[in-house]
């Protein structure tokens, strides 16, 4: 497939305090504002030295932290700022969706602002006749085609903004994570006409925080740290690689270095992890398989019977179950001072995809009810569900609602008329 993105050395410098304005407002704030004596400017490389090849066809995810680099680079690559240094070739014609109602004119009307769209896109106004229905259709804004798109809600502007964006047949489509002003059906409209988009053969860049979205939708994925490429591959393993490492999701906390690690006279915590199937720490899962989450704490005396706990929280902090250690290993025995590892596993198939807090504490219930204490969040994890076919998803591409998903048998009988 021929190389249809092409970014080398791409290099973008803002100045912070001080830095120079053309405009005539600007420049009658500077002159009544008391004079400044220093003329120092402080600078911000948000991208620094970002190559990289993007192929007709494929879907990439651009994925980091708030404030590494992503909106940057789509905007050099939607040609709306230039960068400071570097050069980046685009071969085809770009679709981008970077702000709501990007490239809109609020004078215009819903029905304007689409023939105007599919003009700067270099399109025909046959070519834009053909795909209008679909667009309004797609927009939901069918009763406020003749209106003004000033008067228009944030919902309605994204939805017409996001139908133009991906009906006007750009061969590459640029979309920055603005999803988030819909509402949840219509989330799920947008990432199945990305889908759709990328599976025609035209190239689509999508930057989110969603990592589920990025493994559904992308092949490819390029995670950014402080305007750098810090990773860059097959999608889901650079999801898991980020998720693991210290740019993503924390899947271990050590406490033993700490002054003030959660205690009581009886018990000391000294780390909590996430680990898979082989023990080793991991901040992203395969919901086909099992993960384990493991406690390490020690007993400061002899004689207490130390019950631990794990409290499972998914992204939107909704408490979705508490285990303790029930086994009859340690039910109603009193532990030895000492180190001790406890480690439970969820089976595969049980969790829905997403990100996960797990909280952990040590409780004693006999002779009466103690909580030694209660360890908040203290490490996260991811769960990703595949589209290979083989999970409770199916070949469903959106998003699946719930907060488990398991895989359940399911008998369908026939009966022919």
């Amino acid at each position: 497939m021929p190389t249809v993105i092409k970014a080398e050395n791409l290099s973008k410098l803002y100045y912070l305090g001080g830095a120079k304005s053309d405009s005539l407002r600007d420049a009658v704030m500077n002159f009544v504002k008391k004079p400044s004596f220093s003329k120092e400017k402080d600078e911000l490389w948000a991208l620094r030295d970002v190559s990289f090849d993007v192929r007709e066809g494929e879907t990439v995810g651009i994925i980091g932290n708030n404030g590494a680099g992503k909106s940057t680079l789509l905007k050099i690559l939607s040609r709306i700022t230039k960068p400071t240094a570097g050069t980046v070739e685009l071969h085809g014609r770009v679709g981008s969706l970077l702000e709501v109602g990007t490239g809109f004119h609020n004078e215009l009307t819903g029905r304007e602002n689409i023939f105007l769209n599919g003009a700067i896109l270099g399109m025909k106004r046959s070519e834009i006749e053909r795909q209008f229905d679909e667009i309004v259709a797609f927009s939901e804004v069918e009763k406020f085609l003749d209106t003004p798109v000033k008067h228009y809600s944030s919902g309605m502007y994204m939805r017409l903004a996001f139908a133009v964006a991906a009906h006007l047949d750009p061969e590459i489509l640029i979309v920055d994570e603005v999803l988030a002003v819909g509402d949840v059906s219509f989330q799920r409209k947008c990432l199945s006409k990305m889908k759709d988009v990328s599976q025609s053969g035209r190239t689509v860049l999508f930057v989110s925080h969603d990592m589920s979205a990025i493994t559904r939708i992308c092949t490819r994925a390029i995670a950014l740290s402080r305007g750098k490429v810090v990773l860059e591959g097959g999608a889901a393993e650079v999801v898991s690689d980020y998720l693991h490492s210290n740019l993503g999701i924390s899947a271990e906390r050590d406490f033993s270095g700490e002054a003030n690690a959660p205690a009581s006279e009886f018990v000391r915590l000294k780390r909590v992890r996430v680990v898979n199937e082989n023990g080793e720490t991991h901040g992203s899962h395969d919901i086909r398989r099992r993960i384990g989450i493991e406690a390490t704490y020690e007993a400061l005396q002899s004689g207490q019977i130390l019950l631990p706990n794990f409290q499972i929280y998914n992204q939107d902090r909704v408490h979705l179950f508490t285990v303790q250690d029930v086994s009859r290993q340690w039910q109603r025995r009193e532990k030895e001072r000492g180190e001790y590892t406890s480690t439970v596993w969820i089976p595969p198939n049980l969790m829905a995809e997403g990100s996960f807090f797990i909280s952990f504490a040590v409780v004693t219930y006999l002779p009466a009810i103690r909580l030694h204490f209660n360890a908040i969040e203290t490490v996260s994890f991811d769960i990703v569900d595949s589209m290979e076919g083989d999970t409770a998803r199916g070949d469903f591409a959106g998003k699946m609602d719930g907060v488990i998903r398991p895989l359940l048998d399911w008998e369908t009988s026939f009966r022919s008329e």
